[in-house]
């Protein structure tokens, strides 16, 4: 386990690491809103097709083994700049981002502020457009004031709501950061994360679960040369419905 100061305060983003060599190539894992990179990831890491790379598991503020603090704002560019300490520290430039989800939100901001940090852009179900539909995820969150999500049984019911396998990781986030980020999920970006995508110069693609239905925007997006892709029997957690086709495009051969 490794750690890097990402506030004032010296509070620390902490990821496990693994293969390839300190100055080598690395591929970057981030986790979605309440989750842990490790959970999700670190089986895709693990694959034989990807053996002897440089895997970097890091968890985002508030979430999993990365410290916690108060008075941060976990808004998505917070956490871009705490990941961006996190591979500073780990003297990584041009690294393969792999982000899920909220993960995927917040490693387009990475690239869009920090882009000599970022070659290749492999997004899973990424938020790319400020308020989306209420779900029990981000938006059913930040639809309670935080006061209710942490000190009046919010957090607890949404717990309940989510289901026990992303229960399980969202326990153990931190209720205040859990609820802020969730509200800078909802809020989106300027330019919006839809935006920077497409403008990005690195590499991208964007891997979408047939079961979760069509992907806003695909033909704009294509058009601005991210691969768009659609997976087969798999939904909003694909890691965990198709990992052969994650690792596949973090392997860099079409799914």
């Amino acid at each position: 386990m490794r750690e890097a100061k990402f506030d004032r305060r010296g509070s620390v983003v902490r990821w496990t690491e693994s293969g390839g060599t300190p100055d080598g190539a690395a591929s970057v894992y981030v986790h979605g809103l309440g989750a842990m990179s490790s959970v999700y990831h670190a089986h895709i890491a693990a694959d034989p097709a990807l053996s002897g790379r440089r895997s970097l598991l890091v968890d985002l503020p508030g979430h999993g083994i990365s410290d916690r603090p108060q008075d941060f704002g976990y808004t998505l560019e917070d956490h871009a700049d705490a990941l961006a300490a996190a591979l500073d520290g780990a003297g990584v430039r041009g690294a393969d981002l792999i982000g899920h989800s909220m993960g995927g939100a917040v490693a387009i901001v990475l690239a869009h502020r920090r882009p000599e940090l970022v070659r290749r852009l492999v997004l899973t179900e990424a938020n790319l457009d400020p308020y989306p539909p209420v779900t029990a995820g981000s938006s059913g969150i930040a639809g309670m004031s935080e006061e209710e999500f942490v000190h009046g049984g919010g957090f607890a019911r949404v717990l309940a709501r989510v289901g026990p396998a992303w229960a399980a990781t969202m326990r153990l986030a931190d209720p205040v950061a859990l609820h802020r980020t969730a509200t800078g999920l909802v809020r989106g970006t300027d330019p919006t994360m839809r935006r920077m995508l497409m403008e990005s110069p690195a590499e991208r693609v964007f891997l979408q679960g047939a079961l979760s239905g069509e992907l806003t925007g695909r033909e704009e997006l294509m058009a601005s040369g991210v691969r768009v892709e659609t997976v087969p029997r798999a939904g909003h957690v694909l890691m965990f419905d198709r990992p052969d086709a994650l690792v596949r495009a973090v392997a860099e051969r079409p799914v």
